[in-house]
This record gives C-alpha cells, structure tokens and sequence, in this order.
C-alpha cells in the first residue's frame, strides 16, 4: 500500500513485513519488526506503524493499547489511508459498524480505489442494511475487478435486495454469457447461479419467463429437487395443471412421506369433495404400501363410517406396535368433535376387548386370528390418558395412567404423561415429582432431564432445576453460566417467568436480558457468513439467511423474555423498590448493639463473599483470554455485566420497557398483546396519542378482546377527565379516530354493552367486572359476582379462574377477603387438583418427597399451559 509519509527502503522493507505477519496472523513477529521501526528516532512517530502496531495489539487482545497506538498514528498522519482503515477495522472488531462505516469513507477519501477498504465497506453496510450504499460500492468493486466472479454476484445481489430486479438480472444474464464458453463450468457454482437467477425471475413476477428459464437450463442444474419443487409451484401458480399433476406426481414418488407434495396435488386436481381427496389419497397408499402419510392425510378428509373404518385401522396399527406419539399424531382431528367421539369410542372398545379377549375386537377373536402382544393394552391405556388430558378431564386421566404404570411400572413415557396430567390440573409440585421419577429411570436422557428441570422451573424450584441441568452441561462453571453460554433460550425464559411468580425482579430482569443479548449476539453472528456465502455461491440460503436476520426478534423466545420483562418494568414503576442505604438505615434504628454487631458482621461477610466471586469470574474470563489459539480473533468487547439489583432499581422502568416493546411493535405486529402492552406502558406514561395509536392497531386485529375492552374503557375515561385541558387538534384526532370505535358511547355504556354481549362468557366477564368497579366503586358487590360466577357460563377452566382469583388478591375490586376464600373453595369444588384453590395447608413441614404435597413451603406458582 503506497505510504502518504513514506519510509526509506529499509524501514520500508520492515513495514512490509509487518504487513505479512498481520496477514499470516503471527503477531507477536509483526510486534518485533514494529519495534525495529518505532526505535529510530526519525521515525518514532510515524502514523501508518503506530496503527499496524495498534491492530496487532489488538489480535492479542489488548485493547486499550490498541485504541491508544491507533490514535496516536491517526493524529499523526490524518491523510493516511492505512490510518483510517486500521482504524475502521477496531470500531468493526468493537461492533460500532457506524464508526466502521465512517473511518473506511475517510480512508476512500485518500485511496478511493483501494480493494480491501471497499471490500470491508461493503460487509459493514450490507450488514447494517445500508443497501443504497452497498449497491454503489459494489458498483466500484465490479468496475475495478471485472474478471472476478464475486464482483458480478455482488453487483447483481445489490440489484436484487433493493427491488431493481430487472438490474439484477440484466448482470446476471450477462455473467452467465461470460461462463457459456468455459466447459467446466456446468457444475455445482454454476448451478446455484442459476437458481439463484430463477429465484429474481420469479420475484420480479414474471412466472413464465421462469418455467422458461428452468426448462431451459434444467440440464445445468444439479440440484433436480429444486427444480422439481420450483417447477410445480410455478405451474399451480400459472394454473397449468396438467404439468403441475405430472410434476407432483414424481415428487411423490421420490419422498412419499413429505406431506407437502400431497396436499399440492390435491390443489393441482381441484377435489373438492371430501370423498375424492380419501380416494385420492387410497391411491396413494397402494402405490406406497409401506408410507405413512396418506395413511394419515386421508383422516383429515373423510366423515363417518369411512372415517371411523380408516381411524380404526390406523390406531389398531399404532397401538399393535406401541407408538408413543400416536395420540400427538391424531390430536389435530379433535378440533371436529365427532371425529373426537369416534376416537373415544373406538379405544374405549379396545380396552374393553383386549381385557377380555386379548384383541381390538369380537370380531378378531371369533375369525381365530392372534392375540396381540401384552404391550397393546398398555400402550391403549397411555393413548386414552392424552385423550382425557386433553379434554381436561384429568380423573380419567389420571385412572388411565395408573393403569398403565400398574401393567408396566419401568416405562419413562407413563410418567412424563403423568407430570403432564398435573400441569395441566394445576398441581406443579406433583408434576414435577413425577418428572422426577422418569428422570430418575434413565439419568442419561438428556430430553427428560431438561423436561424435569423445565417442571421444576414452573414449580420455581429453581435451585432443583440447575442441579439437575448440571447433569448435562460443562464442568468448572454453574449450570446457570454455562446455559447462558449455550444460549439455552427455553430454560432462562422459564427461569425469568419463575423468577417473576417468586418477586424476584432483578433476577427475572436479568435472564431477560441476557435473552435480548443473545438475539444480539445472533444478529453479529450474520456478519461472517457475508464473504463465505459469496465465496461458496450459496446465494439462495444467503438470501434467506438476511431475510431471517431481518424479523429475528419476531421468534416466541424473545417475545416471552420481552413480555416479562415488560410486565416487570411496569410492576417496578408502579410499586418502585427503596434504595438499599435507606432501607438499611431504617432496619438498624430499632436494634440492640448486639443485634447491630450481628447484622454488620454478616453484611460484612456477603460482601466478602460477592468480592471472591467476582474475582474468580475475573480470573475464570483471564483464563479463558489466555487459552485462545493463536491466531484466533480476540473476544467481543465485554458487554456490562449483568447486576439483579441495579436492573430492579432503574431510575426510568417505562424508557426500559419501551426498549423491549419496540422490536415487537416492528416485528410482532400482528400479535395484539404487543399492542396491549405498548396501551399499559404509555398509559403510564400519560402519552394519549401512543395509547390511540395501541389501541387502533389492537382493534384491527381482534374487535372482541376481552383484554382490549379494558383498554378501551379506561382511555375513554382518561379522554373525557381530560377534555377541557386538551388543545384542539388532538381533541379532535382522538374524536375523529374512536368514533367508528365507541360509536359515540361513554365508558360506562361501553362496559354494559360489552357486559351484556358476552354475559355467558367467564374471560369476558372479569374484565367487564373489573371496569364496572373501576368505574363506580359503589357496584362492588355486583362486580364480585359478575367476576366470581361459575354457573351458566363458558370458559371455566384454571387459566380463567386464576385470573379472576389474581384480580382479587390484587384488590382490582377492593378489599374482598371474604369474598375470595368463598371463591377458592367454590373452585377448589370443580378443579381438586389445581393448588392455587386449595384451602391452607396446616402448618407442618415435610420432605419434598412426601406423598402429603400440600403442607410444602413453597410458592405457589401460577398455571402455564
């Protein structure tokens, strides 16, 4: 790279090598020949090897020496281009790509043609999706490096993700042109170019001129699957379908298991009678006696006898050979209830002749064909315990269990049904002993491992479930630090949820952030699959690799991490916890000089033991630094650590919660609660043209929600307190927009509507309650009833009662204490196994393996489904 100060050849010659040792990643050799240089008195501050000495530093993972080196050179050779640019390379190693940006622009300033900073440009601006500026520096690449294959992609990909499709396939086009003459060149690259061409085709609409490109080149594709798959959704589309028919056809016949290609071909045919589609599919299964997808598609289709004959043949299999998962399989055709009474019917008569006779039927029994094996009865008992779960009948269930851990007391699957049974009920403590006990039959299963340890989250036996993950993961750390390195999102959401049900609301804040660190760490993580994608032409999966990356935060994990922390943040702003000194201060007035000794003493020796942990993480975190091989790239930059008291004592809880909030409001937009909860926050916040604007895109979602309503009535009323005070054009903002909502009607008339709407509905009717008490306190007795009713209405279920008993306890209809042990014992009547209504225990303690669960100190957690 020619120098802006140059140095004489010898020096020269050193720098070079300084080059090559960076390159090569042999950096304490660059650092020598640095020295060499830096020694001179001449050339001691020469800017360009004070930055190299910078950047190896910073290979070696010393930063701040890095930092200081760089700008030393920086300030003394500002119109170096290698400044800027090794300057722009340790904002990038720290992840400030905008600083990134900027350093590599300064650098273009006095080396515009320079290949590696516009290389490194365009990483960072595709990767912050600056796709304006990617498409002109990949302009600059292509003009400079013509012959190079990845400046012809490139350029072309630029086109493609700003929507110029017809760009994109002009270069496309005439790189292909380019490729046509060399032979060797029909092979996987150049296969993977053309359907990546195909895949813009298609895109910019023009579906013709795709089935024509596709059968053009068919012959230069390698992947014949893809072909196939793209060539029948092009014909379904164009609507040709008897080339769609013959397509699908073929794909069948190479996977008949793949469930896709069958419900094509049934779209290509245009059954729409039920009959044909079980035809159809009866077709299929004598072409492909030994496949099992048609087998259970045609049960989606058919009605009465023929379904009850299929079914019958179908379970009658399933069970013959013991299949744990049959009753997963056929749950998605309870949602028809007959074909759910069929279902019942038929295993019930099962049981009932395999008892008897040792067959599914009378009929078996009198043709004299063979028993079936002993399994068949247990394996039917397990079938119809899910069955009644899932009709949240949990006696049966539960009878159906036992009598399938009475025929075969060793199997893990009757006990893990069992856990789920009580989940289900509302007993998490029983649950989780029963996961427990299946955990306890194979300790080297690590699903059942990490499904005990997911009960004995919902139980918030939190210390138990990290003991039991310990089993499973690497030594030298706790479980807890080693999950979080894994990035084990399913155990730190429980944890967060368990923590919130316990009141631990710095612990709770703290797994949720971890969480939203891990989506950021996934999103970085894109940032070296840009040049290999590129480089290994996987141009369709790199496509959908920045499409994924784009609605990352829209995945269920960060969803639920966001709604906790959510809920917390709104919790902590309403009840905010006193500062530590204060509440310290206040403890001691009243204590003995004794009493004061004892209490400093064991201050003194939390403090002592919080030093020693920190400063074995410190040295745990050395020691990790150190162990890299050399060459490896340095750590990311050490992100602030995580502290559960400073999270719960955060000066501004709603700015925090908003932080949360607007990746949904991006991403999780078709998802009402995340409207719900942006209501709450600006509620709080006192912000009326953010709550309209919640409410609005709520509204367009679901019209009916319950939990809407209270929204609805409660802006209303805060609109019309506020009246007089509100400037004209807002006032009419608001009027304009609720009007095709309120329809003209006060809060209170909104809640009688809705009251009398949905008066046979208990989700409906607690939230009406609680707006009828909110609205006239004098109404409490009648809200309580509202709310507490368990006669005549629908939705009687645990999540509904608990709720109802949560807004009790919470005092949403005022002191009622009389009111809510009635209410418990009235709901302890109908769900005898949920322990949120069980009457106190006594005041006994019992070891956690006790048969009597209901005199344990524990926490009572709320019902998860």
């Amino acid at each position: 790279m020619p120098s802006s100060n140059p140095l004489p050849p010898k020096e020269n010659a050193l720098f070079k090598r300084i080059l090559k040792c960076y390159e090569h990643k042999q950096y304490k050799n660059g650092l020598k020949f640095a020295k060499q240089i830096l020694s001179n008195p001449k050339y001691m501050e020469h800017g360009e090897t004070l930055a190299m000495k910078g950047l190896t530093l910073n290979c070696l993972g010393r930063k701040e020496e890095a930092y200081e080196y760089v700008k030393r050179g920086l300030r003394n050779d500002l119109r170096s281009h290698v400044c800027w640019h090794v300057y722009g390379l340790l904002q990038r190693s720290d992840k400030k790509y905008d600083e990134g940006i900027k350093c590599y622009r300064n650098a273009l300033k006095w080396e515009k043609d320079n290949i590696q900073i516009l290389r490194d440009l365009s990483l960072l601006q595709i990767h912050l999706r600056d796709l304006e500026g990617y498409r002109d520096t990949r302009y600059q690449l292509f003009r400079l490096r013509p012959t190079q294959r990845a400046s012809w992609i490139g350029f072309a990909m630029s086109y493609h993700l700003i929507g110029d499709y017809e760009g994109a396939l002009k270069i496309l086009e005439d790189f292909r042109k380019t490729q046509a003459d060399i032979p060797s060149s029909y092979d996987y690259e150049h296969s993977e170019v053309l359907l990546y061409q195909n895949m813009v085709i298609q895109e910019s609409g023009a579906l013709k001129e795709a089935v024509a490109h596709l059968e053009k080149y068919q012959e230069q594709i390698l992947d014949k699957l893809s072909i196939l798959e793209t060539l029948g959704t092009l014909y379904l589309n164009l609507q040709r379908f008897d080339r769609a028919e013959s397509v699908y056809s073929e794909l069948i016949k190479r996977n008949p298991e793949n469930t896709l290609y069958y419900i094509k071909f049934l779209e290509v045919k245009q059954s729409s009678d039920e009959d044909e589609c079980v035809d159809t599919f009866e077709y299929f299964q004598k072409q492909f006696p030994r496949a099992h997808a048609p087998k259970r598609l045609a049960l989606n289709y058919a009605t009465g006898d023929r379904f009850r004959k299929l079914v019958d043949a179908y379970l009658r299999k399933g069970l013959h050979k013991g299949v744990p998962p049959l009753f997963v399989d056929l749950r998605s055709l309870y949602k028809v209830q007959s074909k759910a009474d069929t279902i019942q019917d038929l295993v019930l008569s099962y049981v009932e002749q395999l008892k008897k006779s040792g067959h599914f039927s009378q009929a078996d029994a009198d043709a004299g064909e063979s028993k079936e094996p002993a399994c068949a009865l247990l394996w039917t008992y397990y079938f119809l315990a899910q069955h009644y779960d899932f009709l949240e009948n949990p006696e049966k269930a539960i009878f159906y269990i036992d009598a399938a851990i009475d025929h075969t007391p060793t199997l893990i699957e009757l006990f893990v049904c069992k856990g789920r049974i009580f989940k289900h009920a509302g007993d998490a403590i029983e649950a989780f002993k029963y996961l427990d006990e299946a955990q306890g039959l194979d300790t080297a299963d690590r699903y059942i491992n990490s499904k005990c340890a997911k009960y004995m989250l919902r139980a918030n036996l939190i210390d138990e479930a990290e003991e039991t993950c310990e089993k499973f993961t690497r030594e030298g750390v706790t479980a807890m630090e080693n999950l979080n390195e894994m990035q084990c999102m399913w155990f730190q959401t429980e944890c967060a949820l368990a923590y919130q049900r316990l009141h631990r609301w710095g612990d709770a804040l703290k797994k949720c952030h971890e969480i939203d660190r891990h989506f950021s760490e996934i999103i970085d993580d894109q940032f070296d699959f840009h040049t290999y994608c590129m480089r290994k032409m996987t141009l369709r999966s790199y496509i959908g690799l920045l499409r994924l990356e784009d609605v990352l935060r829209a995945h269920p994990f960060y969803f639920k991490a966001a709604r906790c922390a959510i809920e917390v943040y709104l919790h902590l702003f309403e009840n905010p916890l006193k500062d530590l000194t204060a509440e310290e201060e206040l403890n001691t007035e009243n204590l003995s000089p004794s009493e004061l000794k004892k209490l400093r003493n064991k201050q003194r020796k939390a403090r002592r033991k919080a030093e020693l942990e920190q400063q074995e993480k410190a040295e745990r975190a050395e020691k990790h630094q150190n162990k890299r091989p050399p060459g490896e790239e340095p750590d990311a930059p050490q992100q602030d650590e995580l502290i559960p008291d400073k999270l719960a004592r955060v000066e501004d809880p709603l700015e925090q919660a908003i932080k949360f909030l607007k990746p949904l409001q991006d991403l999780a937009s078709k998802n009402i609660e995340t409207h719900l909860m942006a209501f709450e926050i600006y509620y709080r916040k006192g912000k009326l043209l953010l709550m309209l604007q919640s409410i609005k895109r709520a509204f367009n979602l679901e019209p009916n929600n319950c939990e809407l309503h209270t929204c609805l009535v409660r802006f209303v009323e805060l609109v019309s307190s506020k009246l007089d005070t509100l400037e004209a054009p807002v006032a009419d903002v608001i009027k304009q927009a609720m009007e095709p909502i309120t329809r003209g009607r006060s809060a209170k008339q909104m809640n009688e509507d809705f009251l009398k709407e949905n008066s046979n509905n208990l989700a409906a009717l607690i939230q009406g309650a609680r707006m009828m008490y909110a609205l006239d306190q004098s109404r409490q007795e009648e809200a309580i009833k509202l709310a507490t009713t368990l006669e005549k209405v629908q939705g009687i279920n645990i999540k509904n009662c608990s709720r109802v008993l949560q807004a009790l306890q919470a005092g949403d209809f005022g002191s009622c204490s009389q009111h809510l042990e009635e209410y418990k014992k009235r709901c302890h009547k109908i769900m005898i196994y949920a322990t949120l209504f069980r009457p106190p225990p006594p005041p006994v303690l019992t070891e956690i393996g006790s048969s009597d669960n209901t005199s344990l100190e524990i926490p009572v957690p709320e019902i998860s489904n």
